[in-house]
C-alpha cells in the first residue's frame, strides 16, 4: 500500500514543499531511504521505529520504501521523522487516509515518541499556507512560532500518541490525552535593555555622527585609541532607530528560525538587533555558508545593527565580503546545485584603533608602532570597503572636565542630550524621507539612478560639492554618499534643499577618503 505525507523541506529562508510517500511492499523487513537525504534524515529509520514501538503502534514487518519528492532537492535535518512515521501508519491502515488529509507536519521524535523542537517552523508554516494546507503538526515548542502566520491552523503536540489521537478523534477528548488545539500567536519579547545616549561624556562629533547613520541608514567608521567611546556609542544606535513594522519583524524572525536561534519562550520579534561577531570570525560565519547554507551575522542583523569592533583585526579577505552585500542589501551564496539569497539590510558600525598599540595621535600618550606595522595594520582595510562607508569619524579621548561633569550639579540643564530626544528627531527625519524618497527608503539607500531626481541642491552646495569631488579626488560612489549624508543632515534639520553647510558638515566625516 503507497500513503502520501506533506511536509517542507529548508532551502535558505525558503521551505519547499517535500512529499513523503511511503510504500511496503513484499520482501525482508527493513526501511529504505531515497530522495537525497542526508545523514540525519537517513538516521530516522531507527528514531521512527523506537517511537512507534514505545507508542503502542505496530512496526512494519515489511519491505518499506520511503520517497522523499522531489528527489531532486537536498533534505537536511530531523524535522521528516514525524511524516515518516505518520506515512507508515497511513501505509499500514493504523491510521485513515482521510484524517491527514491537507494536514502538513514537521518534527524530530525521541525514541519514547516524544517531539522535540526543530529549526525553520515558520518559514514551513509560510510555505504549508501558501500551498493550501488546512493545519500544521509542530512540535509544541514550535507551535508558537508557526501561529506567527495568519490564515493556518497550527496544532502543537507533545509526543506520537497525542497527534495520532487527534487525527483519529479530531472532535473527541480523552482523558489520558491532552487536547491538541489549534495555538494562537504569542506576544514577542521586549528586548535587551539599550543605554542612554546621555551616558556617552563629551565626544559631540561622534554622537551626531551617530545621529546622522540612525537617521540615514549610513555605515559608520569610529576610530580612535582604547577608552574614546567607540563602543559606547555603537551600543547606543539600535535605540535610535524607528520600531520594526509587522513585514519586517515576520521577515527577521523567519531568519532566526532558520538559524535554530528561537526559543519556546518567543514570539514574533519585535526589537531591532545587534550582532556583534568577534574579529575571529570567518567569511561564512559573517555572510553565512554550509553545504546547505544558513544565515550568518549579516543576515541576522537584518534591519538592525551589524558592529564590527577592531575592524582593521579581521582577516582582509573576510572584510572585502562585505563590499557587494553593503551596496546590495543581500547576500547571493552559490552552490553547486542551487543559490541561496539572504536580505542584510543593516547599518554597519564599524570601530578601529588608529594603529596596532592605539596610541597613534593621542596628545598625552605616544605611539610605540613603526610605521612598517601601521602600514599593515590599516592595510586589511582596502579602499573600495572604506570608499562604501558613508560616515568616518577620528575620536579622542574625553577630557577629564567631561568625564567629571556628571558629578557637578547643572542648574541651567545643558547636560547631553537623552536617547529619547536624539531619536524624535531621527523619526521626523524618517518621516520625511518616507514621503519624498522611492518605496520610502531611508537616505543611505536611495538607489544612484534617481539621485539627482530626488536630491535638490542649493546653487552655493552644488559649487561645494563639485569642489569637493575635484580636490579630494572622490569616486563616484564616495560622492553620491557624500551627497546622501548631506541630504540626511538637512532632513534632520527639516532643510528643503541642501545646503553648501549641509555639504560641509558632510565632508567633515570623510576622513580617510586619501588613505589609499
Amino acid at each position: 500500500m503507497l500513503a502520501r505525507c506533506k511536509t517542507a523541506a529548508l532551502l535558505g529562508l525558503e521551505a519547499r514543499p517535500v512529499l513523503v510517500e511511503v510504500d511496503l511492499a513484499p520482501g525482508l523487513p527493513g526501511l529504505q531511504m531515497v530522495g537525497l537525504a542526508d545523514a540525519a534524515v537517513q538516521e530516522s529509520r531507527e528514531r521512527v521505529r523506537s517511537a512507534l514501538r514505545h507508542s503502542n503502534q505496530k512496526v512494519p514487518q515489511t519491505r518499506v520504501v520511503v520517497n522523499l519528492a522531489p528527489a531532486d532537492l537536498r533534505k537536511e535535518g530531523p524535522g521528516f521523522d514525524l511524516p515518516i512515521a505518520l506515512g507508515l501508519l497511513l501505509a499500514s491502515g493504523q491510521l485513515a487516509p482521510a484524517s491527514s488529509e491537507a494536514v502538513w507536519s514537521a518534527g524530530e521524535l525521541a525514541l519514547n515518541g516524544e517531539l522535540r523542537p526543530i529549526r525553520g517552523v515558520l518559514a514551513i508554516a509560510i510555505a504549508a499556507r501558501q500551498h493550501g494546507a488546512r493545519a500544521l503538526v509542530v512540535p509544541q515548542a514550535n507551535s508558537w512560532e508557526a501561529a506567527l502566520v495568519d490564515g493556518l491552523q497550527v496544532w502543537g503536540a507533545s509526543d506520537l500518541n497525542q497527534v495520532l489521537w487527534h487525527l483519529q478523534h479530531p472532535h473527541a477528548n480523552h482523558q489520558n490525552v491532552q487536547p491538541l488545539r489549534p495555538q494562537a500567536r504569542r506576544p514577542g519579547p521586549t528586548g535587551p535593555e539599550v543605554g542612554d545616549l546621555a551616558a556617552v561624556k563629551g565626544q559631540a562629533h561622534g554622537r551626531r555622527a551617530l545621529e546622522i547613520a540612525a537617521a540615514g541608514g549610513h555605515h559608520l567608521l569610529l576610530c580612535g585609541p582604547p577608552g574614546s567611546g567607540k563602543t559606547m556609542l555603537a551600543q547606543r544606535l539600535a535605540g535610535l532607530l524607528p520600531a520594526l513594522n509587522p513585514a519586517e519583524a515576520l521577515e527577521l524572525t523567519a531568519i532566526h528560525s532558520v538559524a535554530g536561534l528561537l526559543d519556546s519562550s518567543q514570539g514574533l520579534l519585535e526589537t531591532r538587533p545587534f550582532r556583534s561577531p568577534h574579529h575571529s570570525c570567518s567569511a561564512a560565519g559573517l555572510l553565512g555558508g554550509g553545504g546547505l547554507p544558513r544565515p550568518g551575522e549579516l543576515a541576522l542583523a537584518h534591519h538592525g545593527v551589524l558592529f564590527l569592533d577592531e575592524l582593521a583585526e579581521f582577516r582582509r579577505a573576510v572584510l572585502d565580503q562585505l563590499r557587494q552585500p553593503l551596496e546590495d542589501g543581500e547576500v547571493w551564496i552559490h552552490r553547486a546545485r542551487q543559490r541561496t539569497r539572504f536580505p542584510c539590510q543593516i547599518t554597519l558600525v564599524a570601530a578601529t584603533n588608529p594603529c596596532p598599540c592605539g596610541w597613534l595621535g593621542d596628545p598625552e600618550r605616544s605611539c610605540s608602532c613603526g610605521e612598517g606595522q601601521r602600514q599593515r595594520y590599516w592595510g586589511r582595510l582596502s579602499g573600495p570597503l572604506l570608499d562604501r562607508i558613508d560616515l568616518q569619524v577620528v575620536m579622542r579621548r574625553p577630557s577629564s572636565h567631561a568625564l567629571t561633569a556628571p558629578f557637578r550639579q547643572h542648574s541651567d540643564g545643558d547636560g547631553p542630550e537623552s536617547t529619547a530626544v536624539v531619536r524624535q528627531r531621527v523619526l521626523r527625519a524618517r518621516r520625511r524621507m518616507a514621503g519624498r524618497n522611492p518605496a520610502g527608503c531611508s537616505n543611505g539607500r536611495i538607489p544612484g539612478g534617481v539621485l539627482h531626481q530626488v536630491v535638490q541642491l542649493e546653487p552655493q552646495a552644488l559649487l561645494v560639492w563639485e569642489g569637493a569631488l575635484r580636490q579630494r579626488q572622490l569616486s563616484a560612489r564616495a560622492g553620491a554618499r557624500l551627497l546622501r549624508v548631506a541630504q540626511t543632515i538637512s532632513d534632520l534639520g527639516a532643510q528643503p534643499q541642501i545646503s553648501a553647510a549641509a555639504i560641509a558638515e558632510a565632508l567633515t566625516y570623510r576622513s580617510f577618503d586619501q588613505l589609499h
